[in-house]
């Protein structure tokens, strides 16, 4: 048995990633706060800016599997949000909070889950977080996303470093997918430029024609996950990542 858990599945790239691995034979487990209507998979309702609710998902997931037929098992880190855009001085203090926690905290939590969970399965074990070029290009009114997204990467090559070290230790990688067609992205086109200073570059992007669908990030996603031989702590950019089998 192969077992995807998700977080932030019941929509946009979320939604399309637990669905791709559904029709793929993956048992599929999306942890979000509402449910898709009309899909395969396992749906388990939980606010993940809450901690408590959190772990008890993940941990209400694996007491549902029989962890002796696995063969591989992917906690896959989605759900995120841009929380408010502004430039600091402008924000929230509580939303900051907020964001911050879903963005960071969340994946933090539940690696720590995952990996206690894991820790006596021998099979192919890996953690997968969707990330973003913003964790690397500021972006002028995007400071909690960017730092919140540069996080995840750190927090992507730390366990890469730490489960090297021991025996039957899981792989971690983190994937940039993209300008993706989400409600996150018609958030983004309503953003006064005040607020906002590169909304027209992603008003280009949309009338040009230039975003991807979240259906073809899921395939990309799936293809990397199960055609390629990757580093462990590596950081892809779907843009850029060269598609000849490794």
């Amino acid at each position: 048995m192969n077992v995807l858990i998700i977080t932030g599945g019941s929509n946009g790239i979320g939604k399309a990633i637990a669905e791709k691995y559904a029709l793929e034979n993956h048992t599929v487990f999306s942890i979000s706060r509402s449910k898709a209507k009309d899909v395969t998979f396992e749906q388990i309702i939980a606010d993940l800016s809450n901690t408590s609710e959190t772990i008890r998902a993940i941990n209400n997931v694996f007491s549902s599997i029989e962890t002796k037929t696995i063969s591989s098992i992917t906690l896959l880190n989605n759900a995120g949000g841009l929380g408010n855009i502004n430039t600091l001085g402008n924000l929230d203090s509580e939303k900051i909070q907020q964001t911050i926690h879903l963005n960071t905290t969340t994946p933090l939590v539940l690696a720590n889950e995952f990996i206690r969970l894991t820790k006596k399965l021998i099979c192919k074990k890996q953690i997968i977080s969707i990330s973003s070029g913003a964790a690397i290009n500021p972006y002028s009114g995007w400071s909690v996303y960017c730092a919140s997204k540069a996080a995840l990467d750190m927090i992507t090559r730390v366990i890469a470093t730490e489960q090297s070290q021991i025996e039957n230790g899981m792989k971690s990688m983190a994937i940039y997918p993209g300008v993706v067609d989400t409600n996150m992205q018609v958030a983004i086109r309503k953003t006064p430029e005040s607020k906002f200073k590169a909304v027209q570059r992603f008003k280009d992007l949309k009338s040009n024609n230039e975003l991807y669908s979240p259906e073809f990030v899921a395939d990309k996603i799936y293809q990397i996950d199960t055609l390629y031989q990757l580093e462990s702590g590596a950081i892809i950019d779907l843009r850029k990542f060269n598609y000849e089998k490794s």
